[in-house]
């Protein structure tokens, strides 16, 4: 008798612990007396679209005036004519030119074949730097059911 008492109270215990669902969580509020909780965005900011000539624009217009002044214009120019000056004298001579030329050449025609092929043409490509990624805030992850 009493171990059928046993387990007929182990069976009530043990549903009544089972079958209690957890309690909600509360909602965030603001304590009393504190402005309320912003309210969740809805939509997600995204990066505005730029055309390539603003973004060319913007890499000339280094004070950020909006207008480029000569100075800006001819300041990316300056550098590529410094790195073609490999004497250093302010002139640039036919024979620094065809150096860098046929360097540039000589490096792109991987087979050696004396003219370039479309694959090999490509490699002459001044490299682009990549555009610039968004700064906007990583999105939130939903709150599950």
């Amino acid at each position: 008798m009493s171990a059928l008492l046993l387990a007929g109270g182990g069976v009530i215990l043990f549903r009544g612990t089972a079958q209690t669902e957890a309690p909600l969580p509360q909602p965030k509020v603001a304590p009393v007396g504190m402005a309320p909780l912003p309210p969740v965005p809805v939509t997600i900011p995204s990066a505005t679209e730029r055309t390539r000539e603003q973004k060319r624009f913007d890499r000339y217009d280094k004070d950020r005036d909006g207008s480029i002044t000569r100075d800006e214009y001819l300041a990316s120019r300056r550098k590529a004519y410094a790195k073609l000056d490999t004497n250093r004298d302010g002139q640039l001579s036919f024979d620094e030119w065809a150096v860098a030329t046929t360097t540039k050449f000589a490096k792109a025609d991987a087979d050696r074949s004396i003219a370039l092929n479309p694959a090999e043409f490509a490699t002459t490509a001044i490299p682009r730097k990549p555009a610039a990624r968004c700064a906007c805030p990583a999105p939130r992850a939903e709150a599950e059911d």
